[in-house]
């Protein structure tokens, strides 16, 4: 049987955003709406981070079988695995994540930015938890 792979994304991953249709649209095998736990930050720059937190994020589960999924998003985070994580403007950790009546879904991976780098970014944390492109000034 084939591994899944399962990433939560909050931002441009998500259906109807900007970087869906690249690189998961062909590949997705499954899509469900989906919270995980931390902050969401719109860091004006047509993208949103999130960090470790709390507060409910809103976002999607997404499952591939398709094994090269992983490495073509570290590509877009600027994550490197082999980097030291302070290096990286995202690293990617598995965390747990649920469905939005607060079921356990189990642990997706999910690309994390430092508290650090939002502030070096000016990010705004957003209060609702749920990045939208429609939302940006344009």
């Amino acid at each position: 049987m084939t591994e899944l792979i399962r990433i939560f994304v909050y931002g441009t991953l998500k259906p109807g955003e900007s970087n869906f249709e690249q690189y998961c649209a062909n590949r997705v095998i499954a899509t469900q709406a989906a919270i995980a736990y931390g902050l969401l930050f719109d860091l004006h720059l047509g993208y949103p981070s999130m960090t470790e937190g709390d507060r409910p994020v809103y976002g999607y589960l997404l499952s591939f079988t398709d094994t090269t999924m992983l490495k073509a998003m570290d590509e877009l985070e600027d994550f490197d695995p082999s980097r030291p994580a302070d290096r990286n403007e995202y690293n990617r950790v598995q965390i747990e994540i649920f469905d939005l009546r607060g079921r356990s879904l189990g642990n997706a991976w999910v690309y994390l930015m430092s508290l650090d780098l939002v502030k070096q970014a000016g990010g705004t944390l957003l209060p609702n938890c749920n990045w939208t492109s429609r939302n940006l000034d344009v």
